[in-house]
């Protein structure tokens, strides 16, 4: 895929021996690292990108949820494609800021 996309990433933890939420934060912590646009909402972390790198950074907060003390993860994704153009996360949100 050509075009910038937005993608959103919920992720939803289990873990005996950690806070959902610390787990939550390292997640976080690889999305900021990616160099990808992003906006953290309460809910869930929405991406904007290429396709391809944000799939790979979804690979890796996985990666580092289940290193960092996740004994499972829930996670729901959500994703504005098109075809013809970029979508970007201030189209829809950047009259509400």
């Amino acid at each position: 895929m050509k075009h910038i996309v937005n993608i959103s990433l919920q992720i939803l933890p289990s873990s005996t021996n950690k806070h959902p939420y610390d787990i939550v934060d390292k997640a976080i912590e690889v999305i900021k690292a990616s160099g990808l646009t992003h906006k953290v909402c309460p809910f869930e972390t929405v991406m904007e990108g290429p396709y391809d790198e944000i799939m790979e950074t979804i690979k890796q907060v996985h990666k580092v949820c289940f290193e960092y003390g996740a004994d499972s993860i829930f996670a729901n994704v959500k994703m504005q494609l098109s075809k013809e153009s970029d979508v970007f996360i201030d189209d829809k949100t950047g009259k509400y800021e």
